[in-house]
């Protein structure tokens, strides 16, 4: 049986992946980089506004291309669990899959104040997915939200702003 969509084979990836609204958000970086704490302070800093959260998974996260869409579906061995460093698995409100709208870099040094043009998207399994790169020193739920909010790439260091008409 067939769904009419055209998939592509799966691929697991070191990350943590949730969704917030309609938007997944797949964040990758190396281990200890910190994808669990702000995906944990993405999920808190959701509810506080009011917005829709829910973890998909943690450290282990499959993607595949879908219908020109990349879906991600967490580990069925940790769902609804996400890891607090020297607490063990914790249990979240979770969701199986969803659909990645930003990818989240978590890299070992902060880059260059803006963000070249071709650092804003990445290709994961063929689909181009928008894509924010941020310093593993601080938890930044609020630019991650904001680039959501905002449908595009929020500069690191800047302030979200209004769009212009």
């Amino acid at each position: 049986m067939t769904d009419g969509m055209t998939r592509e084979a799966a691929q697991t990836l070191h990350a943590t992946c949730l969704i917030v609204g309609e938007a997944g958000v797949l964040i990758r970086g190396a281990s200890g980089a910190g994808k669990s704490r702000l995906a944990r302070a993405l999920l808190a800093e959701a509810a506080l506004r009011g917005l829709f959260a829910r973890l998909v998974g943690d450290d282990h996260v499959s993607v595949e291309a879908a219908g020109g869409r990349l879906i991600a579906h967490g580990h069925p061995a940790v769902a609804g669990l996400i890891e607090a460093r020297g607490l063990g698995l914790l249990p979240a409100r979770s969701e199986a899959f969803c659909v990645v709208r930003l990818v989240v870099d978590l890299e070992e040094q902060p880059g260059a104040r803006m963000q070249e043009p071709s650092e804003q998207a990445i290709a994961i399994a063929g689909i181009a997915v928008p894509r924010l790169a941020l310093g593993r020193e601080a938890d930044r739920a609020d630019l991650v939200l904001a680039a959501l909010t905002l449908g595009e790439p929020v500069q690191r260091g800047d302030a979200p702003s209004k769009k212009r008409a």
